[in-house]
């Protein structure tokens, strides 16, 4: 009686999974799922879409655009800081460098004022930085989002006070040291210690063995001169003649001399030498031998030591105050998602371009046709145009949650943020990643050409997966919150003979799938509601035509889920799968009009095969013909 309870529950959250899918499908093409077989009438009528590209394009850019065009006209009006194909390690790391300094003491672009007062902002201006370089983006981050904004979040007024004007002007080039050798995800397992001496009022920070080495640390290798480390805060207990572990916090530790640059006794410092992308970031590793800090050093918004050595925190146990303080860290995760969508609109701006002038065979005795007008091609990409968008809708809301947390506080607020956050920068970024090859396959020889840029927006988005959490950590944490009954009886089933974590972990896969289900259906979501909330008709009609695109999408990509529990005939999976074909040829239709949405001008798209006029010339001139 149990398994067919279980079975019955499966089916019903199937059956509502596709029904709350299909509602939002065209309401022409007559999808109906309880009564009728699925149909396609009409579809054999449908005609291209007048599309009005200006107000689409105002519509995706939003409020922000003029600060992104600013980002863009001052790398374009400055030559000697565009990346060159080809660079070492080194010279990519000094232009890095000078990027970040020219945006902010030339260009005027002050990142840490957005960071605090408007976020949305701030990470507009990531995404534009990132369009430039994503290793530029990615060492702005580690500056103001990591660095700043972990001296912001979690120190108090005094931090600020001292700390917020060199951050801001980059005169306190700084580095975020949480990741060690032995652990990443689990932050709760850091071995870095910092001992309180009542007699100095200082911390002594220790590495106690090499597994607790800071490893990864962005701005270390070069340039960093203050780390915000995190390490185990350990006090004298005086009662039991002992140690108490406070639990991990997080604490200032100046890494290399202001005047001289040389690295300051007892810190050593390594370079971790050439990654597989994003070379213009000094990652770095650290080692502390008894490095003395000063006790105002400790970030202590969350909990304080008092000159006799006393502890004090408004949170009452070391798991709320660790949930805390990674609360207030989690804008780093919010700008990865956000940037990942960016990346794959970079990618998919140059595929379909690039597919909208290619040329090959055709009918007999005719002139060759596109390659986008292949079938197969459309298969390739208009469902990841469709998703690009979806994501795009998906990634702003979360961006517009997030500032409002930061000014609300609200803690329901912050628990959906959080995990949010999670949730879609495990989708978004695992989506890019897989579409990025796609993307170099659909452009054929042309693609594997590196002045292309497909092989370096792989390489240097790959680690996206893993920053801020691994994408499967991550999407765990829905798993207390939307877990389907079925999920809970195997939990329950395999608790007593396997414990807690050996049943998690036997129903691991179950729980990422119910994880990524939710995922795509926020997306969706939102996607629905930026349709909804278009202002203007043309631009209403291609987003629900895209969204429609995406939503099939969604449903054929997980078909099996639906066969297997008997809710989807045979007839009407080859229906689905019709449909889906159907409307990225719709899609097709205005696939030009929709990659230009995206406003990407050439300069910033820097692919030969992706200009928008000459592309062949171009190409051609670039090795060397005339």
């Amino acid at each position: 009686m149990q398994t067919l309870k279980s079975n019955n529950e499966s089916n019903s959250e199937a059956e509502r999974r596709i029904e709350r899918l299909s509602l939002h499908l065209n309401p022409i093409l007559n999808l109906t799922w309880n009564h009728h077989p699925l149909e396609m009438e009409n579809c054999s009528r449908g005609k291209k879409l007048i599309v009005d590209a200006n107000s689409l394009t105002g519509y995706m850019r939003g409020k922000y655009r003029d600060i992104q065009e600013k980002v863009f006209d001052y790398f374009n009006a400055n030559p000697q800081l565009q990346t060159p194909l080809e660079i070492s390690k080194d010279n990519h790391r000094e232009l890095c460098m000078n990027q970040l300094l020219g945006l902010v003491r030339e260009a005027g672009i002050r990142p840490l004022h957005y960071v605090v007062h408007d976020p949305a902002k701030y990470f507009a201006i990531l995404e534009a930085v990132g369009s430039v370089d994503m290793s530029l983006g990615i060492k702005m981050g580690v500056q103001y989002s990591l660095w700043g904004g972990s001296v912001i979040n979690l120190g108090t007024q005094k931090h600020k006070d001292k700390y917020y004007d060199g951050m801001d002007n980059l005169d306190f080039p700084g580095c975020f040291a949480m990741t060690e050798l032995h652990h990443g995800s689990n932050v709760q397992g850091l071995q870095t210690v910092a001992t309180f001496d009542p007699i100095t009022d200082e911390f002594i920070v220790d590495t106690p063995n090499d597994g607790a080495i800071k490893w990864w640390i962005g701005n270390a290798a070069v340039h960093g001169k203050f780390a915000t480390v995190f390490a185990r805060l350990k006090l004298p207990n005086y009662d039991a003649k002992g140690i108490s572990d406070m639990g991990v916090h997080a604490f200032i530790v100046p890494i290399r001399d202001m005047k001289t640059h040389q690295t300051l006794p007892g810190i050593e410092i390594h370079d971790c030498g050439h990654k597989v992308g994003l070379n213009g970031v000094d990652n770095g590793a650290l080692r502390f031998r008894s490095v003395r800090i000063p006790r105002d050093n400790l970030l202590n918004r969350f909990g304080d030591v008092s000159r006799d050595g006393q502890y004090t925190s408004t949170l009452p146990s070391v798991n709320k105050r660790f949930g805390a303080t990674l609360g207030e860290l989690v804008g780093g995760r919010v700008g990865l998602a956000y940037s990942s969508v960016s990346v794959l609109k970079v990618a998919a701006t140059i595929a379909i371009r690039y597919s909208l002038i290619r040329q090959q065979f055709g009918p007999p005795n005719q002139p060759e046709v596109t390659i986008l007008d292949y079938q197969s091609h459309q298969h390739k990409l208009m469902p990841m145009l469709a998703s690009t968008y979806a994501f795009h809708f998906a990634t702003t809301n979360l961006v517009e949650k997030y500032a409002q947390m930061k000014k609300s506080h609200d803690e329901e607020l912050v628990a959906d943020v959080h995990a949010l956050s999670a949730g879609l920068k495990a989708y978004v970024t695992s989506y890019t990643a897989k579409s990025l090859s796609i993307c170099r396959e659909a452009c054929g020889g042309h693609g594997y050409a590196a002045v292309n840029r497909f092989g370096s927006l792989r390489n240097d988005h790959d680690i996206f997966q893993t920053f801020e959490g691994d994408n499967t950590v991550l999407l765990q944490q829905y798993r207390t919150s939307r877990l389907l009954h079925s999920v809970a009886v195997r939990l329950q089933k395999h608790s007593k003979p396997l414990g807690q974590f050996g049943a998690w972990n036997r129903c691991l896969n179950h729980l990422l799938t119910l994880a990524e289900s939710h995922i795509e259906s926020v997306i969706l979501a939102k996607f629905i509601e930026a349709v909804q909330s278009c202002p203007d008709p043309s631009a209403q009609a291609a987003l629900k035509l895209v969204c429609d695109l995406y939503a099939l999408d969604r449903i054929w990509n997980d078909i099996g889920t639906y066969r297997n529990v008997d809710y989807v005939a045979p007839n009407k999976a080859k229906a689905i799968h019709k449909l889906s074909e159907y409307l990225s040829f719709q899609v097709r239709n205005i696939a030009k009009e929709l990659v230009d949405a995206f406003d990407l001008p050439d300069h910033v798209t820097r692919a030969p095969i992706a200009k928008q006029s000459g592309a062949y010339s171009q190409y051609t001139q670039y090795v060397g013909f005339e």
